[in-house]
């Protein structure tokens, strides 16, 4: 059967559905990121140097299979990202599988966002995925700027994220002023759905995730039975690294 453009920008680039989504993280391992899959990274649209449409075309260059923008506090990148996928997809027909597949190896994107939240007296970052930007549990989170009074409360923004049809998971666990045991056993007790377990925290010349912590989030995964997920973090001009 032959797809059209339009149903296979809906259907296979652009990722909506979370229990997709959630049989994608069961796929990564510590070999994922950065050029197969990656789920996290900035643009302009907050603290990153990447256009969006340079973020878009590195995706293309480097095979990405799944990935995710997760701008923080907001999804404007990923709409522009998007827009940008439709377009080279109408400009480029002859890339198009005219079977429920893309034979190009063309990326399929994921809604995310980076939120800050309280979580055991601190602050953390809780990425979401695969949500609804326009629910009305999302408002408070994808204005721009970290939420304030209660919405900051790790266990809202969990629910939130979930509320909207999402996955949420702790950014980067090992990364903060209290120990990623600590944080991991009080995010599950407030429903977190699961960890970045691979993340290069030394920011290494090759992207790789650290040695030293990664078994630790592996296990504690294991323990909860969390979903895992990797990423880049990037923030700077190379999808492959952090900085």
């Amino acid at each position: 059967m032959a797809v059209s453009l339009t149903q296979l920008s809906a259907s296979a680039q652009i990722g909506h559905h979370a229990d997709t989504l959630r049989s994608i993280f069961k796929q990564v391992d510590d070999t994922s990121c950065p050029k197969g899959y990656n789920f996290h990274m900035h643009t302009v649209c907050s603290d990153g140097r990447l256009t969006p449409a340079d973020l878009m075309a590195q995706a293309l260059s480097l095979g990405l299979k799944e990935f995710a923008i997760t701008d923080h506090h907001n999804v404007k990148g990923f709409y522009q990202a998007k827009q940008w996928l439709e377009d080279w997809q109408w400009h480029h027909p002859a890339r198009i599988s005219s079977s429920c597949r893309y034979s190009s190896g063309l990326p399929r994107l994921w809604v995310g966002a980076e939120i800050t939240a309280l979580l055991a007296r601190i602050d953390v970052h809780i990425l979401g995925y695969a949500f609804d930007p326009s629910h009305k549990a999302m408002y408070p989170y994808l204005q721009g700027h970290a939420p304030r009074g209660s919405h900051r409360e790790s266990k809202r923004v969990i629910q939130a994220i979930q509320q909207a049809g999402g996955i949420a998971v702790l950014a980067h666990p090992a990364r903060y002023r209290r120990p990623a045991s600590e944080l991991i056993q009080v995010a599950v007790g407030e429903g977190i759905d699961g960890v970045e377990a691979y993340y290069a925290y030394d920011n290494p010349s090759q992207w790789r995730p650290c040695p030293k912590q990664t078994p630790e989030i592996e296990a504690l995964a294991t323990e909860y039975q969390l979903l895992t997920t990797c990423g880049t973090d990037t923030h700077g001009l190379n999808l492959t690294r952090r900085l």
